[in-house]
């Protein structure tokens, strides 16, 4: 028998008993057809292939890997229905390497569409290592086990794009955006968007007028119940609380849910209206800002709803849960937490909305974005919330679960064990010193100094404050604010960022149209363009010092000009306030690849450098960080970013000026080792970062890693990346990455 009429009596065999699961048919291609490599991708909402199997290629890409329809060779099979035979696939025209798949030793490669009814419903690729064009009678064979994968996935209801079908069961991995850090394994819970209005006209407008004033006034003492309840989240969550219960009594909408009553509708359907009208107003606004507030109206219409249905008993969410939701208000989030969810991915949330500010607040692990995990996920269904490389895996396949489990369970043998590290400062095994600082912007955050064993505050966000009011704070609240900081830190040092306003965290009532905020009217260019916003913060971090040392660093610097002019606001506000500081230090942040351009110059004027890694190397490499389909096209371990730390460090050295690293790379110990071999003695990080970092340090052999290193840069240049190297060294030496 034939390889190929062999493989589909082996078929016949394993569906006997029922659906055959499509790992094992990709074991099965590459077995009797003696393919290096077979895989299944599935039609997605939005007109997307999502490789659901494989064999031969890297298993970590299932789930991960989307091509849009006509997209690369695959895409164009699934675009015009036709059979791909390809002797050398890399060199056709619509050839496209996806790094994450480890593709690229194959040759030859033959991709079949899935089709059914006239629609696709998916590809099955073969592909081989050595040149050469399939037969006739592989092509067919194929096409015949494209015909039964069509039955197999309409079966399970994916024909024409749906959503679900035989992938109902496979993992699948939902990349987003970290709103607050932290790893979860539990059932997922999916919050729902359905609200009850019970009769929807009003048989007496009166008694609905006055239904509705009651259950507002009910509502409102469980809002004063609930903050009261959440005093020991601190301060700022306590502000967004507040600021959304001057929502709720806003006679604005109020006062439309009385007319909508009067029109005739029942007090529930005139609720529903105002807020559907609201609604639909909010998504066609701009400003992120005003858009974040959308959540907190349907919170509160939904709690409204809910208060005059009777607040009907609620069912019991499994503890350790994982809630999934398309948006998220603030006290909702409050409930969800008190009813025992232990993270939680807002599909429409982002890091300056009121939802992650309680959640960062409350240190339960967040994740915005995460697109289609809504539509995907069953409730009950096992998931993996990685809020701290910033995915949700739905679905987790056993291997994978367990490793996480394993993980979950070593970092807390590991945190254990590194309690002692807490008042050990941070040095590596061969006695080489650092500074290990914290990247905070919340009050109830300064407790995180004393238990981490922190040497400072790298990076104080001082917008968080005004993102958790909803507007401008007053200057003497914030030199308050600012002391009290000052105070928790003792003679640490503390680094204030001013006000990084503009692109994802908007101020209140900003009306900007920018087709890419991340470039546009942001953070330091905010305040040189609107001086007096920036002279009342400068003020109150004057006031705040108390003759105390001072540390101001601006953010998005571009021009030494722009610095200075910053230094020059700083420095006259310095001399109108009593007492002035005993030391006033200014640093600017290098996020913008400009000012490697500027360095001596900058460097005669800056008391510090402050390296934001995030935006600096998304605008060194042209590449949104926020965009999961290109966050693989650069990584900081490359060649090129090595190159601007080495004369960013050398410069600075030569002109005794300190350099520290606040980005998210400074808190992942791997990239921490990288930078530590590259020359930088002070990283700012996450509180949970700072324990890992410092045990990696007390391992590290510092002086024999800078040669290797060295080596590893000068024979790998032409490489994208050297993470793998360097983290191959790193396991061999004993270092926990």
């Amino acid at each position: 028998m034939s390889p190929p009429r062999r493989l589909l009596a082996r078929l016949r065999e394993i569906m006997a008993s029922g659906a055959a699961p499509l790992p094992e048919i990709t074991k099965l291609v590459t077995s009797e057809l003696g393919a290096d490599a077979c895989s299944i991708y599935v039609m997605r909402p939005g007109d997307i292939l999502e490789l659901m199997a494989t064999q031969g290629l890297n298993p970590q890409a299932v789930g991960r890997t989307r091509l849009r329809v006509g997209e690369g060779i695959v895409g164009l099979a699934a675009a015009t229905a036709r059979v791909m035979n390809l002797a050398d696939a890399p060199n056709h025209p619509a050839y496209v390497y996806r790094s994450e798949t480890s593709e690229a030793p194959y040759a030859s490669l033959l991709a079949v569409p899935v089709r059914r009814a006239g629609h696709t419903l998916g590809v099955i690729v073969v592909q081989k290592r050595e040149p050469r064009a399939y037969t006739p009678e592989e092509v067919d064979v194929l096409e015949t086990l494209a015909m039964v994968l069509a039955e197999q996935l309409a079966g399970g209801g994916a024909s024409d794009g749906a959503e679900e079908g035989v992938g109902a069961t496979l993992q699948r991995i939902f990349p987003g955006t970290i709103l607050a850090s932290g790893v979860v394994i539990g059932p997922v819970v999916v919050r729902s968007t359905r609200r009850t209005l019970g009769h929807l006209l009003a048989e007496d407008p009166k008694a609905e007028l006055a239904r509705l004033q009651q259950a507002v006034s009910r509502m409102q003492k469980e809002l004063d119940q609930l903050i009261a309840s959440s005093a020991h989240a601190g301060d700022e969550s306590r502000e967004v609380l507040e600021a959304y219960r001057l929502i709720a009594a806003d006679p604005g909408w109020l006062r439309r849910a009385g007319e909508a009553i009067r029109s005739g509708l029942s007090a529930g359907a005139a609720v529903e209206r105002v807020a559907s009208e609201f609604s639909d107003r909010m998504r066609r606004v701009g400003d992120p800002y005003l858009r974040e507030r959308l959540a907190d109206v349907e919170d509160l219409a939904g709690r409204l709803l809910a208060t005059l249905n009777g607040n009907a008993p609620r069912a019991v969410v499994p503890v350790g849960a994982i809630l999934l939701a398309r948006r998220l208000g603030p006290a909702e989030l409050l409930d969800w937490r008190n009813r025992g969810i232990a993270g939680v991915v807002i599909e429409e949330g982002t890091p300056a909305g009121h939802a992650a500010i309680m959640a960062r607040a409350l240190g339960l692990p967040a994740l915005g974005g995460a697109r289609g995990a809504l539509e995907t996920a069953e409730p009950g269904d096992d998931a993996i919330l990685d809020a701290d490389k910033g995915e949700l895996i739905l679905r987790p396949d056993i291997e994978l679960a367990q490793i996480y489990i394993a993980a979950l369970e070593a970092r807390t043998a590991r945190q254990a064990g590194w309690a002692e590290l807490r008042k050990r400062a941070a040095r590596t095994a061969d006695d080489v010193p650092f500074r290990l600082m914290l990247n905070i912007g919340l009050k109830l955050e300064l407790d995180q100094l004393e238990t981490t064993g922190a040497d400072g505050i790298g990076l104080f966000r001082t917008e968080i404050a005004v993102l958790a009011r909803g507007g401008e704070i007053d200057p003497a609240e914030q030199a308050a604010l600012y002391s009290s900081v000052l105070d928790s830190a003792g003679d640490r040092p503390v680094l204030f960022r001013t006000l990084d306003l503009g692109a994802d965290k908007q101020l209140p009532g900003a009306k900007l149209e920018e087709e890419n905020p991340a470039m546009g009217w942001r953070s330091i260019r905010v305040g040189l363009d609107r001086p007096a916003l920036l002279r009342r913060q400068l003020r109150a971090l004057l006031l705040g010092a108390g003759g105390r040392a001072l540390s101001v660093m601006f953010p998005m610097i571009a021009t030494v000009a722009e610095f200075r002019a910053a230094r020059t606001l700083l420095e006259s506000e310095a001399k109108r306030v009593h007492p002035q500081p005993e030391r006033l230090e200014a640093g600017a942040m290098l996020e913008i690849p400009s000012l490697l351009w500027q360095l001596p110059t900058l460097l005669r004027h800056a008391d510090f450098i402050s390296v934001g890694t995030n935006d600096l190397v998304q605008f060194l490499f042209a590449a949104d960080r926020g965009t999961p389909g290109i966050a693989d096209r650069y990584d900081l371990l490359s060649p090129p970013v090595f190159s601007a730390f080495e004369y960013l460090i050398e410069q600075a050295d030569a002109a005794g000026v300190s350099v520290s690293v606040c980005g998210e790379a400074a808190s992942r110990p791997l990239e921490a080792l990288a930078l530590a071999g590259l020359g930088v003695r002070t990283l700012s990080m996450s509180a949970s970062a700072v324990l890992p970092v410092k045990a990696m340090l007390a391992s590290l052999d510092l002086r024999a890693f800078r040669p290797v290193l060295a080596t590893m840069r000068r024979k790998l240049a032409d490489k994208p990346s050297l993470r793998e190297p360097i983290a191959t060294w790193a396991r061999e030496h004993g270092l926990v990455i």
